[in-house]
C-alpha cells in the first residue's frame, strides 16, 4: 500500500465562496472531479491549508476540495474574529458541499482540523463517507493549559521565549494577555505578538527540531491568522460544550474512521486521542511511536497516505 506522497498539482477549480455575514472563504479543488470526494479541514484555527496538502490523495481517485476557514489563509478578511465560531465554521462546510454539489463526502483534519471534522461530522452524520483524523484535539481547558504552560515542561527554552514576550507581571495569564494585543488593529502590537505565538507552536510540532517548521509558522500570514483566530477560540472555549464531541461520539460511531497519533505530540498530547478512543473502539487507532504532532513527520505522513488509500474502497 501506498505511503509516500503524491506528486504535485494544480486546481483544477477555485474561487471564493461569500458566507453573507462578511467572509470570503477560498476553496479549490484537484484531481478526479467526478471522483470520490474528500474535503481536507486544516488545523489551528486559523493555519490554512497549503498546497502540499493536495497530496495526501490520490487525484485519479479522488475529488480533492481544499478550503481556508474564516479568518485563515486566502480567506478574506484574514485575521477576522467577528462571526468566527465553530458553528460557523460547521455551517462553511456544509454551505461549500452544497455549493459544490456533493452529496457525501470523507473528512480529513488534524489538530484542529480533527476538532472541526469530529463537530461537523457529529452535526451531519448523513454528508460524512468516512474520517481521518490526525492530533486529537478535543479543546477541553486541560489541553488549552498545556498549551499554554504545560509545554515548558519539555521545551522550557521555547515556553520562556514564549512567555518572555510579555511582561513579567502578565505572564500568569498568558492567554488574555496575548489576546489583547492580537486583536489590538495596530500591526505595530499585533503583529509581533503573533509571530511569538506561532513560532512557540511551530517549535514544538516535531519530534526533532526543524527549521523549515518554524520558519512556516513565522510567515505573515501563518502568524496571523494562527495566533489570533487561536486566541479568540481559546478565550471562548472553542464555542463547545464541556466534553462535546466525546459526549456525541454515538451520533457517528458508525461511521468509518481512522485515528492517527504521534506518540510525542507535545502541542496535542495522545491523551486525548486515548480518550476518544477509549469512547470511541469501532474507530481504528494508530500510534506512530516515532512522532511529535506535525503532518509530515515520515511516520505520520504514511499512516495518513495509507488511510486515504484504504478509504478508496468508499463509496460516495
Amino acid at each position: 500500500m501506498r505511503t509516500e506522497l503524491y506528486p504535485e498539482i494544480d486546481p483544477v477549480l477555485s474561487g471564493f465562496l461569500d458566507t453573507g455575514d462578511g467572509h470570503s472563504l477560498y476553496w479549490e479543488v484537484s484531481g478526479n472531479v467526478r471522483g470520490l470526494p474528500v474535503v481536507f479541514v486544516h488545523g489551528g484555527p486559523g493555519a490554512g491549508a497549503k498546497p502540499v496538502h493536495r497530496r495526501f490523495f490520490d487525484p485519479e481517485t479522488y475529488c480533492i476540495v481544499v478550503f481556508d476557514q474564516r479568518g485563515a489563509g486566502r480567506s478574506k478578511p484574514l485575521g477576522a474574529t467577528e462571526g468566527n465560531t465553530t458553528r460557523n465554521l460547521v455551517a462553511d462546510m456544509e454551505h461549500l458541499r452544497e455549493h459544490l454539489r456533493i452529496d457525501r463526502w470523507i473528512v480529513f483534519g488534524g489538530s484542529w482540523g480533527s476538532t472541526l471534522g469530529l463537530a461537523y461530522a457529529e452535526s451531519h452524520p448523513e454528508r460524512v463517507i468516512g474520517l481521518i483524523l490526525r492530533g486529537i484535539f478535543l479543546c477541553r481547558p486541560s489541553e488549552i493549559q498545556w498549551f499554554l504552560y504545560g509545554m515548558r515542561e519539555v521545551f522550557p527554552e521555547n515556553w520562556r521565549a514564549f512567555a518572555g514576550f510579555l511582561p513579567e507581571a502578565e505572564r500568569g495569564d498568558l492567554l488574555n494577555n496575548y489576546h489583547r494585543r492580537l486583536i489590538d488593529p495596530d500591526p505595530a502590537i499585533h503583529m509581533p505578538a503573533a509571530r511569538s505565538w506561532s513560532t512557540y507552536e511551530g517549535s514544538c510540532s516535531t519530534l526533532l527540531p526543524s527549521p523549515a517548521v518554524v520558519q512556516g509558522f513565522a510567515d505573515d500570514v501563518t502568524a496571523l491568522g494562527l495566533a489570533r483566530i487561536e486566541a479568540h477560540y481559546f478565550v471562548n472555549d472553542s464555542f463547545l460544550r464541556p466534553n462535546q464531541l466525546i459526549e456525541d461520539v454515538g451520533r457517528i460511531r458508525h461511521v468509518p474512521t481512522v485515528i492517527v497519533q504521534g506518540r510525542y505530540d507535545m502541542v496535542c498530547p495522545i491523551r486525548s486521542a486515548d480518550d476518544l478512543h477509549q469512547a470511541w473502539p469501532e474507530a481504528t487507532y494508530q500510534i506512530v511511536p516515532d512522532a511529535g504532532h506535525n503532518a509530515f513527520e515520515p511516520g505520520v505522513r504514511a499512516a495518513l497516505v495509507a488511510a486515504g488509500e484504504k478509504f478508496k474502497k468508499l463509496s460516495a
